[in-house]
Parts: C-alpha cells; structure tokens; sequence
C-alpha cells in the first residue's frame, strides 16, 4: 500500500463524509481492542465501503483496509478505491499482505463475510444463515474467520520456534518484513462484528440521480438503483448507526491439539503448504463465522419502521385499521421490551404515547407513505389493505431496495428471534384486549413513574404528601364523554380535583395526569423540558380516549396552555376550556429569570457552579399544593411553551372556553384575552370573574367556576 495515497486519498473521504448529510452515531468503541483485529460488517450499501473505513481509522489511528468485490476494480473507481486501501477478492497476494500487515500492526481490516451486497437483507432461511443474491443463495464467507486463524497460527509458531528452529523463524520474519518481533509476539489477533443500521431506509430520485440520467447514455438499471438508494442515504440525512461488538478472540480456537501440532512442528512449512490440520482450521472457521454473523446481527439498531414493517407483514388478515396498527406498535416497544436484548434506536427510548394520539413525529406516517408509494398497502378510509405478495421473495434482487423497501426493512430484524416472537405476539392479538388494556396499562405507568420520582426527589419538610402529586381517575355514570383535567406550574393534580369531584357528579369521566417535575419537589421541575408536560398530557388523553367515546379537554394556568396545545393537533376532540391560561405573566420572577439565566451561563463559563442561582422564592396561594421555589429553568421551559401554544392558536377549530381571573396576581387578563381572540374556533367563549385571585378552582367562588366548565361540557355532550 501507498501510504501517501492512502492518507491523501482519505481526505477525499472526509470531504465526502463533510459534505454527507448522514448522521453517524458509533456505539461501544471501547469493544475495540489492541493488536490484530479483522472487523466483520454487514454489507448493504457501497457507504460502509467508503466511509466505515475512514470513521473507524478516526478511533484506531492507524490505516484501516478491506477487501472489496473484484468487480469494483475496473477504470477510475478501481484506482480510487486502491488508493484507499482496498484489495481486490481476486488479489493473489491478497491473503500473505492481510496476514503480513496484521501480524505487523501495519492496518487492521475491514471484511464483509457476506461477499457482497445484501440488498434484500435476506440472511436467514430456516434457522440457518443463508445469504442471497442476484445468482442465487449461500452461506456467508469464512474468510475473515481462516484469515484471523492464520494469523495466529503464524504469531504462536513464531513464538515457540524462535529459540528451537531459529532459521524457520527467521525464514518468517524475512516473510512477513517483521521489524519488531516482540510487538508480534505480544500481539493477540481477535475478530470485532460490527452492525451498520440505516435509519430511515428511502430511496428515490435525487440529485445524483438526475445528473447521471441527464450526463450518462443508458444508464445501467443496477447503477441508476443504487445510486438513488445510497444518494438518498447520503444526501437526506439518514440515521447511520455504527456498533462495534465484544472482539472475538481467535487465541481460544488454536487449543485443538491437531492445530497445536502443526503450530509447533519444526518442519519447514510455506504459506501455501497444506497442512494436517487444515481440514479441522475449515471446521473451526465455519464455527468462528457462525459466531460473528450472530453477532453482527444481533447488533441491529432497531427503529420504527422495523416494527411497522414487520407487523404489517405478520398481522394475519389483509385490512388493519390504522389506528389499530398504532396500538399494536405502541405494545410492541413499550411493553419490557429490552427484554427481548435488542439495541433499540434512540427514537425508541422515548415517550411512544404519540403513536396513539396524533403520530405527531410522523413516524408511522412517513412508513405508510413509503408502503402505499409502492403499493404494499391501500388506503381506504382509515385503514390499510395489504398485499400479501409483496413480502414474498420474488422481486428482482438489484431492484429491490427501491421497488419494496418495506419487505427489506422488514427482512433486517428476521435473525433477531425474541423481538420476532414479541411482535407476532401482539400482531395475532385481538385488537378489542388491546383497547381495553390501554388505558389501565397508561395509568399504571404514570403512577409508577410517580412513585419513583417522588421516592428520588424528595426533600424532608419540603415535598408535599404523596397524594397531593399522584395522578388520579374519577369515574362518572357514562362512558359517552370523559375528560382530561391539567394542573399549572408548580402545582399538582390535587389541585384541580374539587373541579374534577364536580365535574364527576355531573356523570363525567375525569382523569387528571400529572406534569412531570411536579408532586415531588423543586429540583425534578428543574431539569424538565415543556415536551415532558406535552407528553404527559398526550398520556391523559390516550387513557380518557380509552375510556370513553368523546373526550374533552382543558387545565388551569399552565395546564390550559398544554390542553390549548392538544387541541390545535389532535384530531377528534370534541372541546377545550383554559382556565386563567399563562399566556403573559405578571410575577416579577418571570422578568427576572433571564438575567439569572444569562448570569448562570456566565458562572459555568468560568466555572463558578456555587455562583449561580437556580432558583427563585415562590409565594403560592396554595401552599399545601405548590412549590416554595421556582426553578429558573422552569420558567425559561414555560415561555417556551407560551411561544409554541401562541403559534398554534388558530389551528384550534373546536368549541373552546376560556376563563379569566379579572384581578389575576400571576396571568395577564390581557394575555387570555388576546389568546380568546386568536383562537381559530367560530364555536368559543370568553367568562372573567372578578376575583382578586390566581387560583380560581380553589377558595371562595370556585363553585362558580366549576359550573361554567360544566354547563360547557354539557353542551358539546348534547344530542
């Protein structure tokens, strides 16, 4: 190899890389170790070809090489890819310099034991790894397993005829160019599986794409198919999750003593002399591959569209309600599912409620649009028609990334058996039992979640009851209508429970779920984003939803905001009512917290932790209910959800209610008043009470808040 050329080369790739939209995430690099290392990856585009070699020469430091398909190496392609340390299948000297530059620590290597590109992510048939392609199926390569073992033959075999045939070592290390033979023979050769998981899987035209058709003559179908795969990848900013496994280390499979007897035999033995126990080093070879291909996909990043595809192609029956198809997602990932030992995408280690509100990240969207664009599903109304023919393995292998990416995606996580069973569980059950536990499997988990943040948070004197925070449901004489009750800042559910009692005797479902930060104490609300409240209200109305047959919505302060923000996206709610809802403040502390914010970030520049001030004395109404100090990072979360709700106002085209303090210490009346009128409903209402108060649920005259919530609700609910 050219080392000039190899590192003017690779700044060619990391031009490349620069310009690439593809966000690389690398995961347990510390499984890389010292020595002689062959890392085994899987093979689905020509990216891990370019750009796995230079990422991972960025952790080692030292030139990473790979073997790559014969056929790359024709015209300026070939050149180029020599240039960045590849060598062709082909190479006749192929296997003395991957041994000879292990052996030396000149490079480790990077070998894709499929041969070749998957494209159909097909690796497994009946149990066994099975790898196919456009000529047909085989099993995976051993060659990266009987390169390693050769390796470590020949550093063991150095080892013992040093002292006892030193001519034969000598023969050796004149063959290999060995400089240091103790740094050989110090050495340890192990084999690292590595999984490459792209995130999301779309290919379509783009610009490269074009630019070929429009400069090349006849540009070949395979050529055109993967350059509007892989030009996708790079240029739409896929997810491309790199994730190193426990090295496999080959000293362990040298024990037989057939191998042994070779290793310390005396004769002369050439690089190419069969040896005895060359039969028995195939059978290990097959043994060590097995490992590493288990390995490598066992190691796949699971992501959204892993699981719709893979429940689409399992559901047994051709129409799935689209809704439905949320629900049995939303049990897949939430239901324990790191017990099923699979490295999930980060998308996966968040809130999932939103699969069963408004999809409001878009993910079971953006996977329906893909598989409707290539007529994997139907939609009628709201629900999907499967093609069952598209998962079966007929289409023509080059084309298949393209023409039926939702069986690709759904062929990658096959080799992972336990997420296997865990997604045809809830693909064959009944979509009724999974309706019905919603809502009780909802309230469990924010009740737990409670518990332990109260147990984490709490402060002695300082944090109140444990009833005051625990969410709670109260259940009325009707399923027909139900309702989603949010507390404010600094608050808790108890603090809207008087108005929930009422609003039960009126025969309605209420279910009041709590913020999180709030029930425990000043330091959980401080490390909090507004998105947390966002989500925990998306958790309330997905229990009410449950419940019952329309759902209305609404809170006080703060949490008429976050209801506010619920009925601008969410479709299918039948109200909303913000009672004092905080669109601008009047405490003094609000208009404080900037400065502290800007002096706090201030102190951490200059590293004076014990300089900033985190918080703010509060003076609450209710003092058995609210905090007695406000997180300054709490109010800098509130504004930003005043911002957000303010955007969102005229998408709200529901019956709307708002309610007003006249002599509010906290709310500008001015704020709500202005929120009223950009509230895009032609169906809302505008009530001010003249208290001198805040908290209007509470205290003298809140009966007569609590009616004109209920006689509100009472008219959505009329015939």
């Amino acid at each position: 190899m050219n080392p000039f050329a190899y590192r003017t080369t690779g700044l060619a790739i990391k031009t490349l890389a620069g310009l690439s939209k593809a966000n690389i995430r690398i995961h347990e690099r510390e499984n890389i170790p010292e020595g002689s290392v062959i890392f085994v990856v899987n093979h689905f585009t020509r990216i891990e070809t370019l750009l796995l070699p230079y990422h991972i020469h960025k952790l080692v430091k030292i030139p990473v090489w790979s073997l790559a398909d014969y056929q790359f190496f024709e015209g300026t392609l070939g050149a180029f890819l020599e240039k960045v340390g590849a060598v062709s299948t082909q190479n006749p000297h192929r296997d003395l310099l991957i041994i000879k530059s292990l052996l030396t620590g000149e490079a480790k290597w990077i070998i894709f034991p499929e041969g070749r590109m998957v494209k159909n992510k097909k690796i497994v048939e009946k149990g066994q790894f099975m790898i196919s392609y456009a000529g047909g199926k085989r099993p995976p390569h051993t060659g990266a397993a009987t390169l390693a073992l050769r390796t470590e033959f020949y550093r063991q075999r150095l080892r013992i005829i040093l002292d006892e045939v030193p001519e034969e070592a000598q023969r050796l290390i004149e063959r290999f160019q060995i400089d240091s033979i103790d740094d050989v023979l110090a050495g340890n050769t192990c084999i690292v599986p590595v999984n490459v998981t792209y995130y999301p899987l779309r290919g379509h035209e783009n610009v490269l794409s074009k630019l070929a058709t429009r400069w090349i003559d006849n540009v070949p179908e395979r050529m055109l198919e993967e350059i509007m795969t892989e030009g996708s990848m790079l240029l739409s900013g896929v997810d491309m999750d790199i994730r190193f496994g426990k090295p496999i280390e080959i000293k362990s499979f040298m024990e037989r003593s057939a191998i042994q007897k070779d290793i310390t035999s005396k004769r002369r033995i050439g690089f190419d002399d069969p040896i005895p126990s060359r039969q028995i080093m195939r059978n290990v070879a097959v043994k060590v591959m097995q490992q590493y291909m288990s390995a490598i996909y066992s190691m796949t990043t699971v992501n959204h569209d892993h699981i719709f595809a893979s429940l689409l192609k399992l559901i047994p029956f051709k129409k799935i309600d689209r809704y439905d198809l949320r629900r049995r997602a939303f049990f897949v990932v939430t239901d324990n599912l790191d017990e099923t030992g699979v490295y999930l995408h980060d998308d996966l280690h968040l809130d999932q409620t939103h699969l069963l509100i408004d999809d409001r990240f878009n993910k079971l969207k953006n996977f329906v649009k893909v598989a409707e664009e290539k007529r994997v599903v139907k939609i009628k109304n709201n629900s999907l028609i499967k093609d069952t023919s598209k998962f079966m393995p007929s289409f023509d292998f080059h084309r298949v990334r393209i023409d039926n990416p939702v069986a690709v995606i759904a062929n990658e996580v096959e080799p992972l058996i336990k997420l296997q069973r865990r997604i045809r569980r809830y693909a064959w059950m009944p979509g009724f039992w999974l309706r019905r536990q919603i809502a009780g499997y909802l309230m469990k988990k924010a009740t737990d979640e409670f518990d332990r943040d109260y147990e984490k948070y709490y402060i002695e004197k300082e944090s109140k009851e444990k009833d005051v925070g625990k969410p709670f449901l109260i259940k009325g004489t009707s399923r027909n209508m139900g309702v989603v009750l949010v507390h404010g800042y600094m608050a808790a559910p108890l603090e809207v429970k008087k108005l929930a009692e009422y609003l039960g005797r009126r025969g309605l479902w209420v279910y009041a779920p709590r913020l999180k930060g709030h029930g425990t104490a000043p330091e959980d609300l401080a490390i909090r984003p507004y998105t947390d409240w966002v989500s925990a209200v998306e958790t309330g109305y997905a229990v009410m939803s449950h419940l019952c047959e329309q759902v209305v919505v609404g809170g006080f302060s703060a949490g008429a905001l976050l209801a506010l923000e619920l009925a601008a996206r969410v479709k299918g709610i039948m109200g909303v009512f913000a009672v004092c809802p905080s669109m601008r403040l009047q405490d003094f502390s609000s208009k404080f917290v900037p400065a502290v914010d800007v002096w706090n970030r201030l102190m951490e520049r200059v590293r004076l932790e014990g300089a900033k001030k985190e918080f703010v004395e509060n003076e609450p109404e209710n003092p058995h209910i609210n905090y007695f100090r406000n997180p300054v990072s709490g109010v800098l979360e509130l504004e930003r959800l005043m911002e957000s709700v303010d955007e969102k106002l005229p998408d709200i085209q529901i019956p709307a209610l708002v309610v007003q303090s006249l002599g509010d210490p906290v709310v500008k009346p001015s704020g709500s008043r202005r929120a009223f009128k950009r509230i895009g409903s032609e169906d809302k209402s505008y009530i001010l009470f003249n208290f001198d108060r805040h908290g209007i649920l509470l205290g003298k005259g809140a009966s007569r808040v609590h009616k004109a919530v209920g006689d509100f609700i009472e008219t959505l609910n009329l015939p």
